[in-house]
């Protein structure tokens, strides 16, 4: 990313509407020349609604190097200044409409899940995870979500994350980079699977790996005796049979 303190230009943040008459000029442009763009489009102010989106929202505040960043990347985000946002295993690439006529392109990578993590994290919600549909809806139980955005989730944490950007901006998470980050958040409202893709697992194996780790935990205490299970005798003597 290259620097600009030296340079003496100074970058302002631009009105509101001009930033939305660029936006709808640049993808404009776009598809006059055939090309296929995922805008996000924000209705009203609440940028997430579902549980994965917010919750990666909420995540994505522990990457900014400057808090200023992350209002302005909100602001951008809300008035459709991500004229396109593409989601993959690992990356996510955008295209960010800013101050200049031309969109700034913004690249964010992930690395890639460790299989111990991964398998560590189906160990401890195998007992708590009933069906894909309870998760993708993100109704499970509190201590369960704690597994995703905790410490060693499935939230990518900070060491995992990086951020490029074409702008001239001197941080690590620019206006631009904070919007695609929230972008992602209300991608993710539509379509909670994307963050199983984007962090390259299969959320369908995922729940069925989860409930087959169950499975065999029960059969492997199926010939434990335990203090919940009544004699015989003790049956005889409390129905008096």
């Amino acid at each position: 990313m290259s620097r600009y303190w030296n340079t003496g230009t100074h970058y302002g943040q631009p009105p509101t509407e001009e930033l939305r008459q660029k936006s709808a000029a640049s993808r404009k442009e776009a598809k006059s020349k055939g090309k296929t763009l995922h805008p996000i489009v924000i209705e009203g102010r609440t940028i997430a609604k579902s549980w994965w989106g917010k919750a990666w929202c909420d995540n994505l505040e522990k990457y900014a190097d400057y808090q200023s960043r992350l209002g302005r990347g909100k602001r951008y985000v809300r008035t459709g200044a991500v004229i396109d946002l593409q989601m993959q295993k690992g990356k996510i690439t955008a295209r960010v409409q800013g101050t200049r006529k031309t969109p700034y392109k913004t690249e964010i990578r992930i690395s890639p899940l460790t299989e111990e993590k991964c398998q560590t994290i189906l160990r401890q919600c195998g007992r708590k995870m009933e069906n894909l549909e309870a998760l993708l809806a993100g109704n499970f139980p509190e201590d369960m979500k704690e597994l995703f955005q905790g410490k060693n989730g499935l939230f990518p944490e900070p060491r995992e994350i990086s951020f490029s950007c074409s702008c001239p901006d001197w941080a690590l998470m620019c206006k631009h980079v904070a919007a695609a980050l929230y972008g992602i958040g209300a991608r993710l409202d539509e379509d909670p699977l994307l963050f199983f893709e984007l962090r390259g697992i299969d959320a369908g194996r995922f729940v069925d790996v989860a409930l087959e780790n169950r499975v065999e935990s029960m059969l492997a205490n199926a010939d434990k005796k335990t203090e919940r299970v009544i004699d015989d005798l003790d049956v005889e003597a409390l129905f008096g049979v």
